[in-house]
């Protein structure tokens, strides 16, 4: 599990706690040295990393040949890089890779929002996040090269995580744990459903 320091002092700001441990669960790694690289869609299989040396020993390898992911993001390697002497050690540092996996994340979830006509309903949102996944993991989204497509920009609405992913990192922060939407406005439907019997109960006595 992603440490929650980490995600508060590293990952992009757009996106809730929740959702960034969620997006690492989903297409990320555990391992800042996990290096994963794919040729035409095959797995090629890669010595296990043990330092950031090593890791970027295998990047620079195949970065160009093949599709490289990397770090805790299994952020890709090669985007916007034209030789792989211009690949950075940044990428297998964990808080660094969080950064730019977080930001290039944050924008994949705008670009499907915006195919999706981004609404504004929080039930639409897991299904938003799911295609996001799986953009991720493909680096497409209907013909669309989500890592090299221009960000359309915009906040992220309702970033509703499903129920199985809630966790500590909704309480990253050592004040009062935030509260989600759904959990207020159930207590909205709470309170109202209550007031609504007490004022029959009243109704009744008189």
């Amino acid at each position: 599990m992603l440490d929650a320091a980490l995600i508060k002092e590293c990952a992009d700001p757009s996106l809730k706690p929740a959702i960034v441990e969620q997006f690492v669960m989903a297409a990320g790694s555990a391992d800042p040295f996990a290096v994963t690289v794919k040729s035409g869609g095959r797995l090629i299989l890669v010595p296990k990393a043990a330092s950031a040396e090593e890791a970027m020993a295998i990047v620079r390898q195949y970065a160009g040949q093949a599709v490289v992911r990397v770090g805790l993001t299994q952020f890709p390697a090669g985007v916007g890089v034209k030789e792989p002497t211009d690949l950075k050690p940044d990428l297998v540092d964990a808080c660094q890779n969080l950064r730019k996996g977080t930001a290039m994340f944050a924008k994949v979830l705008r670009i499907v929002a915006k195919w999706y006509g981004n609404p504004t309903s929080k039930d639409v949102f897991p299904q938003i996040f799911e295609d996001a996944v799986y953009a991720w993991k493909t680096g497409e989204f209907e013909g669309v090269s989500v890592f090299q497509a221009d960000d359309p920009g915009g906040a992220l609405a309702n970033q509703e995580e499903p129920r199985a992913f809630k966790s500590e990192a909704d309480t990253v922060d050592a004040g009062a744990p935030e509260r989600t939407e759904a959990e207020t406005s159930d207590e909205k439907k709470i309170g109202t459903a209550g007031i609504r019997v007490d004022l029959s109960r009243i109704g009744g006595q008189q």
